[in-house]
């Protein structure tokens, strides 16, 4: 059915404040139901996971429910899905657990378009074992990060590829599976960061081609955490440090502690509702109740994803025009294949102060390099970066509207 936005908007308490929020990139407002999971987990009997009562069912409940639906979100196994604080952290951890088998003359390749938390562990992990880092450049006049920047850069000591699925900081989204192929080829493995990417495109492990993809919850509706997506089978042959009693099953071997059942609940409320965005009310929890509910959620999964594209494409270009007439603006975000990203500077006016008046008329849209500090750096925007505008499944044409008065005000 149609996306219904005004729908959609009414499940979120938070936009009652007034404000147009164009931070999306850096983490989605959340819904009710999000919330409430999260309450009734948090609030409900509680207790480590077992089966010998109410409060530890309930524990192993929200575990298993966060596997399946995170398992239908990537369009993966349960076994490959893992919990941790946030895709820093996973990067970091798996950092330490990968180059444990590097030494010197081996080779990992890492790209000036990625979030620092998808370049620094790894140059660190190199830095310590005495391995060589490549770097990936993307070509700052068209934002574009070609393959052939990739895989010309592969050979037979490249351990791992650490590429974008899409940029933070301009949208950029570069053809990852034919840098996955030319990777395999000669036995790298790739580490896909879709923190970004996969609030706007439906993620999908195979067709991706990636060995590790992380994702964060927060950018898509759900409570502060980070998702590893990987295959059983390779996590079964890497081995972490652990604490000795702790479980030697995957994928329960990456998380270690006791793992926080409310923020788990949370992060499958958010896949359901991101599985009814373009249905009505309440379809997506009466389908999660039948039978086939991992595949009928993975095909509303699609299906709401279909909808949010079209309906963000719209708005975008909406911006795009506008943008396009406001003298001394330049629009940093390109590519050709990109989510609906933009990072602007301006000739008369610093970033910062622009996103200041936005502020003003409640139009949050901020400036930064957002941790995409190489990606800056190369745009030649230094530290500072630039005003960014993202686009979220509840931002309609009123926001946009006072998105164009706040820039055209502000920079007259």
């Amino acid at each position: 059915m149609a996306y219904d936005v005004a729908r959609i908007r009414s499940a979120f308490p938070s936009l009652e404040s007034g404000w147009a929020q164009f931070d999306g990139p850096g983490g989605t407002q959340t819904p009710r139901a999000v919330g409430e999971a999260v309450a009734s987990v948090l609030t409900g009997p509680l207790s480590n996971r077992g089966t010998s009562s109410v409060s530890e069912r309930r524990a192993e409940d929200a575990v298993h429910g966060f596997r399946l639906a995170m398992a239908d979100f990537a369009d993966a196994h349960p076994r490959g899905i893992v919990h941790g604080r946030s895709a820093t952290q996973l990067t970091y951890d798996f950092s330490r657990h990968l180059s444990r088998e590097w030494g010197p003359g081996d080779e990992i390749v890492v790209t000036s378009l990625d979030h620092d938390s998808n370049v620094r562990p790894w140059v660190q992990a190199a830095e310590r074992v005495g391995a060589t880092v490549r770097w990936a450049h993307f070509d700052p006049a068209t934002g574009e990060l070609p393959v052939e920047a990739v895989t010309g850069l592969l050979g037979e000591r490249t351990r791992l590829v650490a590429i974008t699925a899409a940029s933070n900081l301009i949208g950029t989204m570069p053809d990852v599976a034919a840098v996955a192929e030319a990777a395999h080829a000669v036995g790298a493995l790739v580490w896909a960061d879709g923190v970004h990417s996969s609030a706007h495109e439906l993620p999908d492990l195979g067709e991706l081609g990636a060995d590790f993809l992380t994702c964060s919850p927060y950018k898509f509706l759900g409570p502060h955490c980070g998702v590893l997506v990987s295959r059983a089978e390779l996590l079964e042959r890497i081995v972490p440090d652990k604490l000795l009693p702790a479980t030697d099953v995957v994928p329960e071997r990456f998380e270690f502690g006791t793992l926080p059942y409310e923020l788990l609940a949370g992060v499958t409320a958010a896949v359901d509702v991101l599985a009814g965005l373009a249905a009505p009310v309440g379809a997506a929890s009466d389908a999660a109740a039948t039978t086939d509910a991992a595949a009928s959620r993975r095909a509303r999964l699609q299906a709401s994803y279909a909808g949010l594209h079209e309906h963000e494409s719209r708005l975008l270009a909406r911006i795009e025009a506008a943008v396009a007439e406001l003298p001394g603006t330049t629009l940093h975000s390109r590519a050709a294949r990109r989510t609906p990203t933009l990072l602007l500077t301006f000739a008369d006016h610093e970033a910062s102060a622009v996103s200041e008046r936005l502020a003003d008329v409640k139009v949050l849209a901020p400036s930064s390099n957002f941790y995409a500090l190489e990606a800056s750096r190369r745009l030649g925007l230094g530290d500072a970066g630039g005003l960014r505008i993202g686009l979220a499944p509840y931002t309609d044409d009123e926001d946009v509207d006072r998105l164009l008065a706040g820039l055209a005000a502000a920079l007259r």
